[in-house]
């Protein structure tokens, strides 16, 4: 009986030893591939252009900022198709969903409403 026992408990043994074995190797793989992938980092980032100089950075123009427009938009209706008439593409609309309105003047509130 005392035997049996002890070839499990050295099987148990000889068991755990392997796994911490296949353990390290695998952390020996991962770690080499960690370097190797910052060693590819670092050659592709030695083979990029550098970055812009101080001197080649954009500019304002001398009339200065941009400034904000402000204007009343318009929803730019869907042409419609007929019964029988081909659908339409997405290069059959227009760029923008809306446009200028002929009217510039700013909606108000009517007068003694919440606004809401």
């Amino acid at each position: 009986m005392m035997i049996a026992q002890k070839e499990h408990v050295e099987l148990a043994a000889s068991g755990a030893a392997m796994g911490m074995v296949v353990a390290a190797a695998g952390g020996l793989v991962i770690v080499a591939l960690l370097v190797w992938a910052v060693r590819l980092g670092i050659n592709v980032r030695q083979r990029e252009s550098a970055p812009p100089r101080p001197d080649e950075q954009p500019r304002l123009p001398e009339s200065g900022a941009v400034g904000e427009v402000r204007e009343q938009r318009e929803p730019d209706e869907v042409p419609r198709t007929g019964d029988g008439g081909e659908r339409l593409l997405p290069h059959d609309l227009h760029q923008s969903g809306s446009r200028r309105s002929d009217n510039q003047e700013r909606p108000r509130w009517d007068t003694g409403s919440g606004g809401s």
